[in-house]
């Protein structure tokens, strides 16, 4: 896409919202034969994603065309790993979403496409594959004359990634995302999809540098801490106030924090903000005190209203469960927060309920049954209708459920420490850390 000539602006209306959007429309060079064709620009959200700007080419005088997406919110605070196990051609409709930082393998094929070699895109699974074998298959041609054995070598290559359309055989296809910005889509949602696993890590710098974040005087982080200068007596109790933008609008807006001690447990750092530009509003809970030598698994069997009232600390690094739904709730989707059993249930109810990826329009008849069905069997939980099993699980040991008992755990709860492995410590970026000859 080249160099601008004119502006045209489409204005239609979203049916969702009923709200105005823009569609620009951009005269730019054809980088195929060289004449002006022209990009349109739309920002939009897609489902299962977030904000993107949809970016389309079309050239009339030779017909070549180019699509491409680009995040247009914030870069997540960490990286994602998804690990996808291909068994059927169902499988190969899966909707991806990738970014430009995203890299893709297959290790049935020692095949890679390498991160920043694409760009960022929404596609499918056989999308994908078509779009790598397009790729391979582009300077055949000229390769048969010039080097025809690495144009047979090439060929077999390409029909081996034919054949994983056909999956004959299961395989397993990895995606690592340092912006964090890559999904791919879950069939089953809101239930857990058994052929995905996702993880995510913490950046190095060098990944930071990437993508064009950097902090203030980074030389300062290798330099030891004066423990008399920065202690956590000096603000607990004292509400700090700090700027920051809006994550919704991106309006400047200010962050209050504030560190406290829940009983029988530890410190903890609360953080609300409030944007007057748009009202969002947002709050969450880090612990203050770092990562526990173990990581901590607490079970709850929820039984009646007494045990709705139990306060619950579920960490910004903790997985949620519900086995009896066959639900899981990743650490990022409802972040750190400080409440009740009950809280948290309902939090899950009505982030599902405003949810338009999986009830909008965009949604299946059969996805919105199920969703219904779904938020039905979390309402009598809520209703005491039905009994659950709650499962806090931890790596960093920073979650908490209250016991009703005088002392120790009543039982109805279980609280189990366990060792980390080697993946968890990775994610919690542990693996990388060090603290030595500082």
């Amino acid at each position: 896409m080249g160099t601008v000539a004119k502006e045209n602006t489409n204005i239609n209306e979203d049916v969702d919202t009923g709200m105005p959007y823009e569609a620009t429309v951009i005269e730019s060079l054809c980088m195929n034969c060289g004449e002006n064709g022209e990009t349109r620009l739309f920002l939009t959200k897609i489902p299962h994603y977030k904000d993107v700007v949809l970016m389309s080419f079309d050239c009339s005088h030779c017909g070549f065309q180019n699509n491409e997406i680009q995040n247009s919110g914030k870069i997540e605070d960490k990286g994602v790993r998804i690990t996808l196990r291909v068994q059927s051609k169902d499988d190969l409709n899966r909707q991806v979403v990738k970014s430009d930082y995203t890299s893709v393998s297959i290790p049935h094929l020692e095949f890679e496409i390498p991160s920043q070699s694409q760009k960022g895109g929404i596609t499918t699974i056989e999308g994908l594959i078509d779009r790598s074998i397009a790729g391979l298959d582009q300077d055949q041609e000229r390769r048969r004359s010039e080097n025809p054995q690495a144009a047979e070598q090439i060929d077999k290559f390409i029909e081996k990634l034919k054949a994983l359309k056909d999956v004959k055989e299961p395989y397993t296809i990895y995606f690592e995302d340092i912006s964090g910005n890559t999904n791919v889509q879950n069939p089953l949602a809101p239930q857990k999809d058994k052929q995905a696993d996702i993880s995510y890590f913490k950046r190095t710098m060098d990944q930071n540098h990437i993508l064009g974040i950097y902090t203030e005087n980074e030389d300062k982080l290798l330099q030891p801490i004066n423990e008399e200068e920065y202690t956590l007596e000096d603000i607990e109790g004292e509400v700090m106030t700090f700027p920051t933008n809006c994550p919704e609008c991106n309006a400047p807006c200010q962050t209050n924090m504030k560190m406290t001690k829940i009983p029988y447990f530890k410190e903890v750092v609360i953080m609300a903000t409030v944007c007057d530009a748009c009202g969002h509003k947002t709050n969450e809970v880090k612990s203050g005190s770092g990562i526990e030598p173990q990581g901590v698994m607490i079970k709850i069997e929820i039984e009646g209203k007494e045990d709705f009232s139990r306060d619950l600390l579920k960490s910004e690094t903790c997985y949620m469960r519900i086995p009896e739904l066959d639900l899981e709730v990743s650490p990022t989707t409802l972040g750190g927060r400080f409440t009740t059993v009950e809280g948290v249930i309902s939090a899950v109810r009505d982030q599902l309920s405003t949810s338009t990826v999986l009830t909008g329009d965009s949604a299946d008849t059969e996805t919105t049954k199920r969703m219904d069905n779904f938020i039905s069997q979390l309402n009598k939980i809520l209703e005491g209708e039905m009994k659950v099993t709650l499962i806090l699980d931890d790596p960093a040991g920073n979650s908490y459920i209250q016991s009703l008992a005088d002392s120790g755990t009543d039982d109805r709860l279980t609280i189990t420490k366990y060792e980390r492995s080697f993946e968890q410590n990775d994610e919690l970026g542990i693996n990388d850390m060090k603290v030595d000859n500082y």
